[in-house]
């Protein structure tokens, strides 16, 4: 990382995932140029999982390629003043794999429900069954392979978190 005086502890960059509303996830296409696309997710431990369509663009990268990239930013606020955003970031190496134990397959959904949805959850066993059957829902996760943390922090509320202080 070049700006070692922003790299954070890997406590911390999960502590980014966990809170972030969103990622982006980098796959590659068949001729090896790069894809990106935006999902919901949730962290279970040291998996990743995300529910999309069975057939698409970005499950057929995956099951091409299962390497994947993902991040995360949470906390923005542009100071114009210092030219400068103050930000947390974490970005993940993965490897993606399409969940099909069914059991692995509602724990990854039940996070996702209670990430986003947790007002609703006595709903879940319902919702599971009219909406979760397979022709029309998939359930991948991705291994955490590697996570690294960075924060441009002016307040210094996360200085124990930086690996260089």
């Amino acid at each position: 990382m070049r700006r070692q005086d922003r790299e954070m502890t890997r406590e911390f960059a999960l502590m980014v995932v966990d809170k972030c509303e969103y990622t982006t996830l980098a796959t590659v296409n068949a001729d090896g140029t790069p894809y990106i696309v935006p999902l919901s997710f949730a962290r279970v431990d040291e998996y990743i999982y995300f529910h999309c369509a069975p057939v698409g663009h970005k499950l057929d990268n995956l099951r091409h390629n299962s390497k994947v990239c993902m991040n995360f930013v949470t906390g923005t606020h542009v100071l114009p003043e210092q030219i400068t955003t103050e930000y947390e970031s974490a970005t993940v190496f993965g490897t993606a794999m399409e969940v099909t134990d069914t059991d692995t397959k509602m724990l990854g959904m039940r996070a996702i429900m209670q990430k986003y949805s947790a007002v609703i959850m006595h709903k879940f066993e319902h919702i599971m069954q009219t909406a979760g059957t397979s022709e029309r829902m998939a359930v991948w996760r991705v291994h955490i392979d590697s996570i690294s943390g960075k924060c441009n922090d002016k307040t210094g509320k996360y200085s124990e978190h930086k690996m260089h202080p």
